[in-house]
């Protein structure tokens, strides 16, 4: 398949982007800054320069997803940044991406979004921005028709990944995941029809990634 991926230097993201090079995909990887673009390409993917927050889903966004089988979208403000380039990051930049991928085509747009996004005025106040620009991004893609899958999830951490996960439309508790594992979430769950339509929460667990799809 052909993939762009959203925010693909980021530390998620870049994991994602180089899971799908080894795997055959064919990856776009979308930055908006000019000194990321080798780092892109040194993961396995074609670098594409594109400010999500300045460019417009019918102009540089749509050209960008132009050709593509599906999107994932991995970007984010970041946790140093305030509540306005959270809604015009990890709200508008998704939203962009949506209205790109229906005016172009692209049925398939995997989300990276959060536990808490449910509920977010039950993560305390400096979470509560982040949190209700994700639960509008997963709210917008729901209502798109396209064949979406929102993954929701933990603490990020960077150890090493194990390759196993829990993964529920509600685990009910909260606790950490590594990126690599969350990146082989989003590797296995591209082609998994069985996951599209569907939100669900992962963190560390006991079982394989793809066995853990399964049961979604």
């Amino acid at each position: 398949m052909k993939v762009l991926v959203a925010g693909a230097n980021g530390k998620t993201a870049r994991r994602i982007v180089r899971l799908l090079a080894q795997g055959g995909h064919e990856v776009r990887g979308l930055v908006r800054k000019e000194e990321q673009l080798p780092r892109v390409g040194e993961n396995g993917a074609e670098p594409v320069l594109v400010d999500l927050e300045k460019e417009e889903a019918d102009g540089a966004v749509g050209r960008a997803v132009e050709g593509c089988d599906a999107i994932i979208f991995a970007a984010g403000a970041g946790p140093g940044s305030g509540a306005a380039r959270k809604e015009t990051m990890d709200y508008g930049g998704a939203l962009k991406l949506i209205e790109a991928a229906e005016g172009r085509g692209v049925r398939r747009y995997l989300m990276l979004s959060s536990m808490g996004a449910e509920d977010p005025e039950s993560r305390g106040e400096a979470m509560k921005p982040y949190l209700l620009a994700k639960a509008r991004a997963d709210e917008r893609l729901e209502q798109s028709g396209l064949d979406y899958t929102i993954i929701r999830p933990g603490r990020l951490t960077d150890e090493e990944g194990s390759g196993r996960i829990d993964a529920a439309g509600s685990l009910g508790r909260y606790g950490d995941i590594p990126r690599d594992d969350v990146a082989a979430t989003f590797d296995a769950a591209l082609q998994a029809e069985n996951t599209y339509r569907k939100k669900f929460e992962i963190l560390s667990g006991d079982s394989p990634v793809e066995e853990a799809l399964e049961r979604i």
